[in-house]
């Protein structure tokens, strides 16, 4: 039993890269893909990590940190955030593939000479 022609002569075409119609349209919804998770997993890790480090006991430079209470949980939660977000984007960034990497976001008529041979 074959399969039939149409599937057979698909899969002899080479595949071609996904392309939108604007080459940046995929960055805002990368952009969620990496603070999201990261939003959740620094809410996950401020409870972990404050759960066992009382905020009033830090210390900086054998003194005291002058901070509240809410101002520690406030600082650290931005710092796991920003830890976990370029950690997130560091991934995407090598998951992109040489297509995504080397494609012209100029539109075909206003393209320089360097950036014609990337569709």
């Amino acid at each position: 039993m074959t399969a039939p022609r149409h599937r057979r002569a698909r899969a002899a075409r080479a595949p071609t890269p996904r392309r939108s119609a604007d080459a940046r349209a995929g960055w805002p919804r990368r952009w969620m893909w990496i603070a999201w998770p990261a939003f959740l997993m620094a809410g996950v890790l401020e409870m972990i990590v404050f759960a066992l480090v009382d905020p009033a006991a830090l210390h900086w430079s054998e003194q005291p940190v002058a901070v509240s209470r809410e101002g520690v949980y406030t600082i650290a939660f931005f710092v796991f955030w920003c830890v976990i977000m370029a950690a997130g984007a560091l991934t995407t960034l090598l998951s992109l593939s040489p297509f995504e990497m080397n494609r012209c976001p100029v539109p075909r008529g206003e393209r320089p000479a360097d950036c014609a041979k990337y569709r």
